[in-house]
């Protein structure tokens, strides 16, 4: 499984859905901690991901697809994998991604 580092800029921000999209079914995990900057877990090789993003991408756009250590440092950044969703029916398939509660000190005080 490889990591990759994904960041792009979008002349028109029209695309930026069908992009976002298009990152996440890119392979097993994927995160992103700032707006336009993804990692992903894939098997695939940069090039095959960049064919796979090229069509949502017009004359202006940018895309850097990077290959990076596993375990990439990331400063000031909060980094969660997420799963990318089972193969379900359409009718079982759900949007919902549950995250755990975080309580603050001045919560529990309360």
């Amino acid at each position: 499984m490889r990591t990759y580092l994904i960041t792009y800029d979008l002349a028109a921000a029209t695309a930026r859905h069908s992009l976002s999209s298009a990152i996440m079914q890119l392979g097993e995990a994927w995160a992103r901690p700032l707006d336009t900057t993804w990692y992903v877990q894939s098997r695939e090789r940069a090039d095959a991901l960049e064919l796979r993003l090229k069509p949502h991408l017009e004359g202006e756009d940018g895309l850097l697809i990077q290959h990076v250590d596993s375990d990439a440092l990331l400063i000031n950044t909060s980094l969660r994998w997420f799963r990318k969703r089972r193969q379900e029916s359409a009718a079982e398939a759900g949007n919902v991604v549950a995250l755990p509660v975080r309580v603050l000190p001045e919560a529990k005080a309360a």
